[in-house]
């Protein structure tokens, strides 16, 4: 069951916030976890156990690793750490990369959840939880369950204990709700068909300008797809009391890389430089140091986007580019006029996320290389085409990215026109993809 579809618009969402809604607050996260689990059973029952072992796993690593801490048995609680830290990789490791079972949805996000959770109790920066519902809860919530964003216990301990439901919430996370579908619905899904057109003529019909328009398209697309589910995620959280963090902070009006990877995905970055890159030594023990632990950090940014090697490289290019910036890219950046920065910026996201685009290495160079005219053709006919069709729909998708519609967004009876659209789509709908179902 996935967000932008019938059945969840019209028949969970509602049935579980009427639920919800009825429900005495002692009780919300008993219903939200059960509801939770509905949820992801839906499509793969399956692997509910394995999310169950997770959380029971880690519900009891965390009462451990205190129990150790409060009796002065710091070895103890290490241990238990390292368990917990060894259990989830390994979890991730052989149903994400082994290739002997299907990947099951949300495991990169949930595994994570729960390791940040047992390193705070151990870093003694938040209690260990007590309630194994109120745990299950914070696992299991379905806003965020399978494409995240990444929630650490810290950021929600609190409301898991004590929210309050009021109409300005309500009223503010429907909104949310409907623009993040419209984002997906209208415009991903409408903006992929072109990504997906692009990627299907035969070599003989590219040209440089076609390259542009693909790559342009994919880019888009993952934006709107990945922030329109953030949105809808943060959305949903807020009808229910939640407040999580911003995971998308229109990232293609960025003048850098640095600036960018600040911009797209946040809870990601955040989460590995609170967990990896800050214990390596971050930025504090010498340069040489800092570019081993920025290398380290991307290399593991790949892999925890898929077991191809494209996507191992796509995290080493970005990484590359980071320090390049911080050796001397930034300082000639900040002497000229900002929309170089913004050229930059553009031509060097586009380039890698067609090495994410296409998984097969070869053919993501050759495509990087049609970028920049190893066609000998920059324009042709099917290329005209493809702007006469979609050269419209194109330029919506780049104004919604640089956020001129933002104020516009904030409106009811556009919330309203939005939805309805949406579900008038997905009523005759065929392509209704998430991409990040399969990271």
């Amino acid at each position: 069951m996935v967000f932008s579809s019938l059945i969840f618009l019209s028949r969970f969402l509602p049935a579980f916030l009427f639920l919800y809604l009825l429900t005495p607050g002692r009780c919300r996260n008993l219903v939200l976890f059960l509801g939770s689990l509905f949820f992801y059973g839906w499509g793969e029952p399956v692997y509910i156990s394995l999310m169950l072992f997770s959380a029971f796993l880690d519900y009891g690593n965390g009462r451990m690793i205190e129990y150790a801490k409060r009796h002065n048995r710091d070895g103890l609680a290490g241990a238990v750490l390292a368990e917990s830290v060894l259990v989830n990789l390994s979890m991730l490791g052989i149903f994400k990369y082994a290739g002997v079972f299907p990947l099951p949805v949300g495991i990169s996000f949930y595994t994570f959840q729960t390791m940040s959770y047992t390193i705070d109790v151990w870093r003694g920066e938040v209690p260990a939880q007590k309630n194994l519902v109120s745990f299950g809860a914070y696992v299991a919530m379905f806003p965020q369950l399978i494409a995240g964003p990444i929630v650490k216990y810290k950021d929600v301990a609190q409301e898991l204990e004590h929210r309050t439901l009021n109409a300005e919430d309500g009223y503010k996370g429907i909104g949310r709700f409907c623009v993040g579908l419209g984002k997906k619905v209208l415009l991903a899904n409408q903006i992929g068909l072109l990504w997906e057109a692009t990627k299907g003529l035969p070599a003989g019909q590219m040209c440089t300008l076609t390259a542009w328009v693909g790559s342009m398209a994919y880019a888009l697309q993952l934006y709107f797809d990945f922030s329109g589910y953030s949105d809808m995620a943060i959305g949903m959280a807020q009808m229910m009391g939640f407040h999580l963090k911003e995971n998308f902070d229109y990232p293609y009006c960025s003048k850098s890389i640095t600036e960018f990877w600040r911009r797209w995905h946040i809870s990601l970055g955040q989460w590995f430089r609170e967990y990896v890159y800050i214990p390596l030594g971050g930025n504090r023990r010498g340069w040489n140091i800092q570019l081993r632990n920025i290398l380290i950090v991307w290399a593991l940014t790949g892999i925890w986007h898929g077991k191809g090697w494209n996507f191992l490289v796509w995290g080493m290019y970005f990484g590359i580019l980071l320090i390049l910036e911080k050796r001397f890219l930034l300082k000639y950046l900040s002497r000229l006029p900002a929309v170089w920065g913004h050229v930059y910026a553009t031509v060097a996201v586009l380039a890698g996320m067609t090495v994410f685009a296409l998984e097969d290495l070869k053919s993501g160079f050759l495509w990087i290389l049609m970028l920049f005219g190893s066609t000998g053709k920059l324009w042709n006919p099917e290329a005209l085409w493809l702007l006469s069709n979609h050269g419209l729909l194109l330029l919506l998708c780049i104004a919604g990215a640089a956020g001129l519609g933002k104020k516009l967004a904030g409106h009811p009876a556009v919330w309203s026109l939005v939805f309805f659209l949406s579900v008038a789509y997905l009523v005759d709908a065929a392509y209704n993809p998430f991409l990040y179902f399969r990271f």
